[in-house]
C-alpha cells in the first residue's frame, strides 16, 4: 500500500509499475481529464472508474470463491458423508475439472446455492470473514487477503487521490467481495457490483433478517457487465479494468470507450501470465489469442502480471 498521490507535483505516482507506455498513459489520461482547462477534463462527478476483481486486482489461480466453496463443501461432507458419493458434490471434492466441462453451468450454480444460501445474510457474512481470518492459498503459502496486485492497489489510490470513484464490477459474488473490498482495495462495499442470489426479508426466531434463498439472482458477467453498471451507478465509467480469458470483460471496457456525452476515457487490458508461483498452474498462453486480438482491435491499454511471491 502507498500514500494517496495527486496528477500533478510527482515525482512517481504509481512506483511498482515498470516505465513505459502504459503507465505513462494512465498519468497523462488522469492529468488531461482532471485539469480544468482541458478540452479533456471531466466533471468531479463523472469520474467513474471500474475495475473486474479475479486476476485484475487479485490472482485467480485458484479464484478465490471457488476455494471458499470447496472449504465449506469439506465441511458440509465432513458432517454428512454422504455428499462424497453424489454429483456435484462428488466431482468437486475430487477436483474433477473434466465432470465440471460436460455437467456444465448447472452443476456449478447447485454447488453455489448449496454452499452461499439457506441462511441469514449475517450468518454469510460471518463464514466469509472466518475464511478470509484463516484460509492460505494452495500454491503461494499466504492468505488471500495478501495476494492483490500491489501495481493495480496503487492504481486504485492514484485515481481517488484526483478524485475518482472506484468500483469492483466483477462476475463474482457481490456479497463475497463486499466483506474484504474495502480493507483490500480502499473500496466500501457500496461501490462493489457482482453477481447475487435471491432474497427475502422475513422473520426467523423472532427476529426480522436478510434470508438467502437458493436460486441465483443475477449474473454479473459479460455482457452483464454494462447492465450492473447500469444498474448501480447510472453512468458509464470513463476509465475501465479488465482481464480476458473468457471475454468477461469486453463488454464492459467497450462500454468504457463509447462514453457519451464525448469525455475522454480509456479501456485498460490487464494480461496476467504465471510464473514462479511456487507450483501454480500454468495458463497457456494460446488461451489469450482471441483476447488479446480484441485489445489490440478495441485499442485497450495493455500490460501484464507476472504473480509471484509478492503478487
Amino acid at each position: 500500500m502507498i500514500s494517496p498521490t495527486s496528477a500533478q507535483g510527482i515525482d512517481d505516482p504509481l512506483p511498482s509499475w515498470n516505465d513505459g507506455e502504459v503507465k505513462q498513459s494512465i498519468i497523462e489520461f488522469v492529468t488531461r481529464v482532471t485539469t480544468e482547462n482541458s478540452p479533456d477534463f471531466v466533471p468531479i462527478a463523472d469520474r467513474i472508474a471500474t475495475f473486474d476483481n479475479d486476476g485484475t486486482l487479485w490472482a485467480e489461480q485458484p479464484v478465490v470463491q471457488g476455494m471458499f466453496v470447496l472449504e465449506k463443501l469439506q465441511a458440509m461432507a465432513a458432517a454428512d458423508p454422504s455428499l462424497t458419493q453424489r454429483q456435484p458434490f462428488q466431482a468437486a471434492l475430487e477436483r474433477d475439472v473434466e465432470y465440471f466441462k460436460q455437467a456444465g453451468e448447472a452443476a456449478i450454480m447447485e454447488l453455489l446455492t448449496a454452499t452461499h444460501t439457506n441462511m441469514t445474510q449475517e450468518q454469510f457474512q460471518q463464514e466469509v470473514q472466518q475464511f478470509f481470518a484463516t484460509a492460505i492459498h494452495p500454491t503461494l503459502n499466504l492468505p488471500y487477503t495478501k495476494v492483490t496486485y500491489r501495481p493495480m492497489v496503487e492504481l486504485l489510490e492514484y485515481l481517488r487521490a484526483n478524485q475518482f470513484q472506484t468500483w469492483i464490477c466483477s462476475g463474482g459474488g457481490i456479497d463475497f467481495m463486499r466483506v474484504v473490498s474495502e480493507s483490500l482495495y480502499g473500496i466500501p462495499p457500496e461501490q462493489v457490483i457482482g453477481s447475487f442470489v435471491k432474497e427475502e426479508f422475513i422473520e426467523v426466531d423472532g427476529k426480522d433478517v436478510i434470508w438467502r434463498l437458493p436460486e441465483i439472482a443475477r449474473i454479473n458477467d459479460q455482457a452483464g457487465k454494462p447492465i450492473g453498471i447500469d444498474l448501480h451507478i447510472g453512468k458509464r465509467p470513463v476509465f475501465a479494468a479488465g482481464n480476458e480469458r473468457t471475454g468477461g470483460d469486453i463488454a464492459m471496457l467497450t462500454y468504457s470507450q463509447q462514453q457519451q456525452p464525448s469525455f475522454s476515457s480509456t479501456a485498460f487490458f490487464t494480461h496476467v501470465r504465471y510464473r514462479g508461483c511456487g507450483g501454480c498452474a500454468p495458463t497457456p498462453q494460446f488461451l489469450y489469442f482471441i483476447s488479446l486480438e480484441k485489445a489490440v482491435n478495441h485499442k485497450y491499454l495493455l500490460t501484464t502480471h507476472f504473480p509471484g511471491s509478492n503478487c
